[in-house]
């Protein structure tokens, strides 16, 4: 008789699914680091600097003062130098192609160094001729506009009657003698004014015709002129 066991058989083994493999965490979105956000910052500003130069317009060059000039000075050539500059309507310098145009013309006012030049700060035509005298002539405040009178103006130098004289007028016959009621005067064009003095005080340097600087000079050191501006065109 055969006693050997008869083999058991093996379990039947079910397959299961593939499972996803997790990692126990929930996906995030993405982080920036520092120095890529700093990049970024750069790259934005540069650009906006870029459009902003671009928007301001060429660049041209233009006439500036190359040294300190008083009002009433006649600019030379020394005097200028070429400055590059963006253009803006708001403003206008004289172009530096227009340079010798502008040399000869007298300053209306105190012209600093490093500043643009303009037309409105010179006066509208070159420098005295060799037919004009100089006459300074110092004035108080009752005898002058104040702070209106720059180199250029055109003015009228009113001869005032002398202490105890009856009459506005010069002697007859004297250049700038006014005829009836009316007061002498003498046509002359400021070429710069002076600073006051302690008592308010100023020297205003005239350019008259040849024909009338001496009498304008006596009455300057006898202190009878006043002088009026006349109006600016």
């Amino acid at each position: 008789m055969d006693t050997t066991t008869p083999p058991v058989p093996a379990p039947r083994v079910v397959p299961q699914p593939d499972l996803a493999i997790s990692t126990g965490t929930k996906k995030r979105g993405r982080k920036w680091s520092p120095f890529v956000l700093f990049v970024l910052v750069a790259l934005v500003g540069a650009l906006i600097g870029a459009v902003t130069i671009t928007q301001a317009g060429e660049r041209v060059n233009v006439l500036a003062v190359a040294r300190d000039v008083p009002a009433g000075h006649a600019l030379t050539d020394a005097d200028l130098t070429v400055a590059s500059f963006a253009e803006d309507p708001g403003l206008s310098p004289v172009r530096a192609s227009e340079r010798s145009s502008v040399v000869g013309r007298r300053a209306t006012v105190d012209l600093r160094r490093g500043g643009l030049l303009t037309l409105a700060q010179l006066t509208a035509g070159k420098s005295l001729g060799d037919d004009k005298q100089l006459v300074g002539v110092e004035v108080r405040r009752s005898q002058a506009p104040r702070d209106a009178l720059v180199a250029g103006d055109q003015v009228l130098a009113v001869i005032l009657p002398s202490d105890g004289a009856q009459g506005p007028n010069p002697p007859k016959g004297a250049p700038g003698s006014g005829s009836g009621g009316e007061a002498a005067s003498i046509t002359a064009t400021v070429v710069s004014v002076g600073q006051p003095d302690a008592s308010g005080s100023y020297t205003v340097n005239l350019a008259v015709d040849s024909t009338q600087g001496a009498v304008l000079a006596i009455k300057a050191a006898a202190k009878q002129v006043a002088l009026v501006r006349n109006p600016r065109s």
